[in-house]
């Protein structure tokens, strides 16, 4: 469809004005130009009728015809209707025409042509989203538009659960009943900014599918922002964790460069896409959730000092909890509780702790049984064959304590263990402590922790001053270092 405005603006006046006073000066030239020659003479000149052509307030040229004009204006439209014909196209072009009486024709019809063709623009009735009073897409009509809408919350919830939003808007008198147990009911769903429709003319290339503006609307631009460096990062995987190439990460930060090492704790730039809009969807969702039962511990004097029992076994609670939520773009930003029912109170787990202290008993934490020193082998294989303990070496001073209360059930010369001594601690536990130089204690002995059993040494079979030193459980062989406390 093509239009043509009348041109009541003051500039077209001015310039069809000027160019009437040309073409009034050009007859007044010829009516002079008349009155001298004599009337056989005049007779022989005619007059030719030429059309100065206009477009959008700019001379294009001359031609001899509107009619060449007007088909070349037909002609582009049924082209265009053909290959969109879903489409209100119009073309945005104000084409005027000023007639002019010539002696001789100044009609250039091929150049006029040429010069109207690559002016003439194509435009469609289109429907924007207007986002914040800017608008943002154009789709081919409004109910379009309103789909792109539609899809976008569509992401966040169900065709379902919109039209059930739908209808409580349109019935908002309408209680709501309780919700059942574990159920979802979306109160409404609504987007993050301003949101409206209008009606423009754009060229073609410019509107888009329903598909192509939703994504658009989800991916939004992109934004500068700050990111903290962790431990582990490098340049290269920060720039490709935030979706850079390592070369447009570094022009984002200019002071680094491809060999820079960053520190924890550094700010550098990134980018992130911010949406054109966001989905914001309020439910209200009911939960049952379990209470976490409580651990209380209860002091016995008469259980010995390291025993435990459980006298109640714990068991977790039950409540049925209604939370009020918020989530933007499928991220929770509120959540509240609106109701609370408890089902089942949680009932504590109770262990009863024995304190009384037995000075041949153990309480089953086990202290370095040399002052100081360091671990010089760990227990496991070594030359060939199995090392049961851990041997310590360089302590401060040469004095072997007990590694816990206890009563010596051994102390003498063992073969290769040298100078052994084993305290039975009571409890299921029992140390071993070999190679001593010397033993300061005897079998039936009780011995408190940390008190001196012997001195360290080098007998039996030794490479060098130190204690060799076994713990066995139930009598099964432990790593005594997952002991010592």
């Amino acid at each position: 469809m093509l239009f043509f405005n009348k041109g009541n603006k003051s500039s077209k006046l001015e310039k069809k004005q000027s160019l009437k006073t040309v073409i009034m000066t050009a007859f007044t030239a010829s009516a002079l130009l008349f009155s001298t020659m004599s009337a056989s003479a005049a007779g022989s000149f005619k007059l030719t009728t030429v059309y100065h052509v206009y477009h959008n307030q700019q001379y294009i040229g001359t031609v001899s015809d509107k009619e060449i004009v007007k088909k070349i204006v037909e002609e582009k439209e049924d082209k265009f209707k053909e290959s969109m014909a879903d489409l209100d196209l119009k073309f945005g072009s104000d084409i005027e025409y000023i007639k002019e009486q010539v002696f001789h024709s100044t009609a250039n019809n091929n150049e006029t042509v040429k010069k109207l063709e690559s002016a003439i623009q194509l435009q469609a009735e289109a429907s924007s989203i207007i986002i914040d009073g800017q608008p943002v897409v154009f789709l081919k009509n409004k109910e379009t538009a309103e789909d792109v809408i539609n899809q976008l919350k569509l992401t966040y919830v169900t065709q379902e659960q919109l039209n059930e939003v739908e209808a409580r808007k349109a019935a908002p008198e309408t209680e709501l009943p309780p919700l059942a147990e574990n159920e979802t009911r979306i109160l409404d769903v609504t987007v993050s900014k301003d949101v409206s429709f209008d009606t423009k003319k754009v060229t073609p290339d410019k509107i888009m599918s329903a598909e192509e503006a939703v994504t658009l609307l989800q991916n939004g631009t992109t934004e500068e922002k700050k990111y903290i460096v962790q431990e582990g990062d490098v340049l290269g995987t920060i720039a490709n964790n935030h979706g850079l190439k390592l070369i447009d990460f570094l022009a984002l930060n200019p002071e680094l460069t491809e060999d820079t090492v960053v520190n924890i704790g550094q700010e550098v730039n990134v980018t992130a896409s911010k949406p054109y809009l966001e989905v914001i969807v309020n439910k209200e969702v009911n939960q049952k959730e379990a209470i976490p039962y409580a651990n209380e511990t209860v002091n016995d004097e008469s259980m010995p000092k390291g025993e435990t029992k459980v006298k109640q076994e714990g068991k977790n609670g039950e409540r049925s909890v209604n939370y009020q939520i918020s989530t933007q773009n499928g991220t929770t930003i509120s959540s509240e509780v609106t109701s609370e029912v408890v089902i089942a109170q949680p009932v504590n787990h109770i262990v009863v702790k024995g304190t009384k202290i037995i000075p041949s008993r153990g309480s089953g934490n086990l202290a370095w049984p040399t002052s100081g020193g360091y671990v010089s082998s760990q227990q496991g294989q070594r030359w060939g064959k199995s090392h049961k303990g851990i041997d310590i070496a360089r302590p401060s001073n040469l004095t072997i304590k007990a590694a816990d209360n206890g009563k010596v059930v051994s102390a003498g010369w063992d073969g290769g263990y040298g100078n052994k001594i084993i305290i039975d601690h009571q409890n299921g536990i029992r140390t071993v402590y070999a190679h001593l130089s010397s033993i300061d204690v005897s079998v039936g002995q009780s011995v408190s922790q940390g008190s001196a059993i012997g001195v360290m040494g080098s007998t039996g079979n030794s490479t060098g001053v130190h204690l060799h030193f076994e713990v066995y459980k139930d009598g099964a062989l432990q790593n005594p270092l997952g002991y010592l406390k």
